[in-house]
């Protein structure tokens, strides 16, 4: 029986080349010289140093343009809030990587109230998909990409 999974993932690779790229650019930039600021990374938490408020919103801007280019949806940022710390402003940016439970619940549920001939399970942080024929997988990822879910969905291992 034909099948696939929808996930959410975030390629670790990618993004630290995002990352290097914004740091890159922060120290060539003219109206960041002189400044400590920076984007650390933690696994997919990211933590954004810098001098003020201005530059903490100007350095997420071009993060938020380095993932497009590497290929990341922006989507995935979780931007948490800003914290003033002595002369320093941090703010933590998380990457959402895997479909929580109730996001996999929604998808699951989508699925089903368009009473497509498929079945819908949810497993650990994805959910598979299966039929009996290709084109009621495909209408099932026309649906999900026309519905706005806060979150990016990738499709992964469709086999006939």
């Amino acid at each position: 029986m034909p099948s696939f999974d929808i996930v959410s993932e975030v390629d670790k690779h990618q993004l630290t080349n995002a990352v290097d790229q914004v740091n890159r650019t922060v120290g060539n930039r003219f109206d960041f010289k002189g400044v400590d600021a920076e984007v650390e990374m933690n696994e997919f938490t990211l933590l954004i140093r810098a001098e003020s408020e201005m530059q903490i919103t100007q350095i997420v801007d071009m993060l938020r343009g380095s993932l497009i280019k590497c290929d990341i949806d922006p989507l995935a940022m979780e931007i948490g809030e800003m914290e003033q710390s002595g002369k320093a402003v941090k703010q933590s940016v998380t990457m959402k990587n895997g479909l929580d439970k109730e996001l996999a619940k929604k998808i699951v549920k989508l699925i089903k109230d368009e009473k497509m001939k498929v079945q819908a399970s949810i497993q650990g942080d994805q959910v598979r998909v299966t039929g009996k024929k290709r084109d009621d997988l495909q209408q099932v990822i026309a649906l999900l990409r026309g519905k706005d879910l806060g979150q990016p969905l990738q499709f992964n291992n469709f086999r006939d």
